[in-house]
């Protein structure tokens, strides 16, 4: 599977004769589902065997959300089931881990050149290498980590705008004459509206299990919910849902947080991208045809395309470009332990943290605002350790790969990395969350505070945040307005005292 680390290289076995009938084996990771991408793009039945492995390591090497093994093995096994219907041979194996289930087929068939398409961690290329093979290009993207890595190496600083205009023009994507269509590139200031009040929510699709999802479910002993597709069919069902249902929404409340709907008018189609059931193409294409018949305004329009051609490309270059130790980083040097409202959405009487932990424990999911300034906000102004928060983040989400949450975490959640990836962080108090959501309203703390036993924890931490990391912050030309705000507070002395009383109360669980 895609993000099996850690096994051991058990590569010793007596090779058999080569198989009469097979040339080549390819090599299919679990998020390489795609018969038109990857080393699946030439196959042919007559000539080629497909492996897949079902890793036990991978299955029991990290307390995974269960709803996330379920995607991934599910979809696993109906694409297998998939590729016999159209006549290839498919090898599914179930192996203590990915070596010893690749040593078990090449004593059967002999060590024919065996390949597979780059995988998408450093881990599984690392062992791919060792294990001899042969790698081609991983286009299950739309920009190949050799440009990007043209494009990074030229740039001073890494900023995704200038990129993702790049992709627009280089692709031919919104675009007329060299020049954005409209006359404009980005719609962000349109797109940040709060949560409307008495606002229909579309409904969402749910899926029919079949007898091969119920088998998995039995083996993992789990009650899957009806949410996650588990076949390209059922991909595609939820593209043409978001297209009909959500696109024209979408933009104006992307980054809307409400109890009211967990979706809001979000696609829901990050699981499929990531696994490969859809190509990046797939949307792009979509949502432009949506645009040019008059169906979706070119605000929402525009900030999906940006979702796909510009955040999700350039976060997954930024993965490969900044190498493998950039998980490693702490340049906070936050070292407090993973807090217990992260096993447990119980553990804490915030209502918007609760709200969203519960929410990944329903659904292995939950948008990027409320991943972003939520969670990874409670991990940053907490100083929790990057390294466990991003093991949690990798765990628990449904469309988690390394190569999205390395960066997206380390770089944008924590600000881990000193500002190599974004130059500011994105810490917030509980004005922000007061704004964008409606948790405020049935919790507690009052976000207007600071100070005191009803204070927001967001909103004392914030401060007590940009205290704790004040010389450092001050060297920062995008932090000079919340620092002068934070050389204006009087009750500096009271919020440092609240502020140990905030961090002590969510280490018992109890604030």
């Amino acid at each position: 599977m895609a993000e099996e680390s850690g096994a051991e290289l058990s590569t010793a076995h007596e090779p058999s004769a080569p198989s009469a009938r097979f040339r080549r084996i390819l090599v299919v990771p679990f998020d390489h589902l795609n018969r038109d991408a990857g080393v699946l793009r030439d196959a042919d039945p007559e000539i080629d065997l497909i492996v897949m492995v079902e890793s036990q390591r991978m299955l029991a090497g990290r307390p995974w959300h269960t709803e996330r093994l379920f995607f991934m093995v599910s979809s696993a096994r109906h694409f297998a089931e998939s590729l016999r219907a159209e006549g290839f041979t498919v090898d599914y194996r179930q192996a203590a881990n990915t070596p010893d289930g690749l040593a078990a087929i090449w004593q059967e068939h002999g060590r024919l050149p065996t390949l597979s398409a780059e995988p998408s961690s450093f881990e599984q290329h690392r062992q791919f290498r060792q294990l001899g093979i042969e790698l081609v290009e991983n286009d299950l993207f739309l920009t190949s980590r050799a440009f990007f890595a043209h494009w990074a190496g030229g740039q001073k600083a890494f900023v995704m705008e200038n990129f993702y205009r790049g992709q627009r023009l280089r692709l031919g994507i919104l675009v007329e004459n060299g020049k954005p269509v409209t006359g404009r590139w980005n719609f962000d200031a349109e797109n940040r509206l709060p949560p409307p009040k008495n606002h229909v929510w579309p409904p969402r699709l749910e899926h029919e299990r079949d007898d091969l999802d119920l088998e998995v479910a039995r083996q993992l002993n789990h009650a899957p919910n009806a949410l996650w597709a588990t076949t390209r069919a059922g991909a595609l069902k939820v593209l043409d849902h978001f297209v009909q249902h959500n696109l024209v929404q979408f933009g104006p409340y992307e980054d809307a947080v409400t109890d009211e709907d967990w979706s809001l008018h979000h696609s829901l189609l990050s699981p499929y991208l990531n696994v490969g059931l859809l190509h990046p193409r797939e949307l792009v294409d979509a949502a432009v045809a949506a645009f040019n018949r008059g169906a979706a305004p070119i605000e929402s329009v525009e900030a999906f395309v940006r979702q796909v051609i510009g955040w999700r490309e350039y976060i997954n270059g930024m993965y490969w470009f900044l190498g493998e130790d950039y998980a490693n980083r702490n340049g906070l040097a936050a070292n407090r332990k993973l807090l217990p409202v992260f096993s447990d959405s119980n553990k804490t009487k915030m209502a918007c943290v609760g709200g969203v932990v519960a929410d990944v424990e329903k659904r292995a999911w939950v948008h990027h605002i409320p991943r972003l300034m939520i969670l990874s906000n409670l991990a940053l102004v907490t100083g929790t350790n990057p390294r466990e928060f991003l093991d949690w983040m990798r765990e628990n989400f449904v469309d988690a790969s390394q190569w999205v949450m390395v960066p997206n975490v380390i770089g944008m959640g924590v600000h881990a990395d000193g500002g190599q990836l974004m130059t500011k962080p994105y810490a917030a108090g509980g004005a922000y969350v007061n704004r964008m959501t409606n948790f405020c309203k049935g919790c507690g703390y009052d976000p207007k505070l600071r100070v005191g036993e009803n204070a927001c924890p967001f909103t004392t931490l914030y401060w007590d945040f940009l205290d704790r990391h004040r010389d450092a912050f001050a060297k920062n030309h995008r932090m000079g307005q919340q620092i002068m705000g934070l050389n204006r507070l009087s009750d500096l002395p009271e919020l440092r005292e609240r502020a140990v009383e905030v961090l002590e109360g969510l280490e018992l669980g109890q604030i």
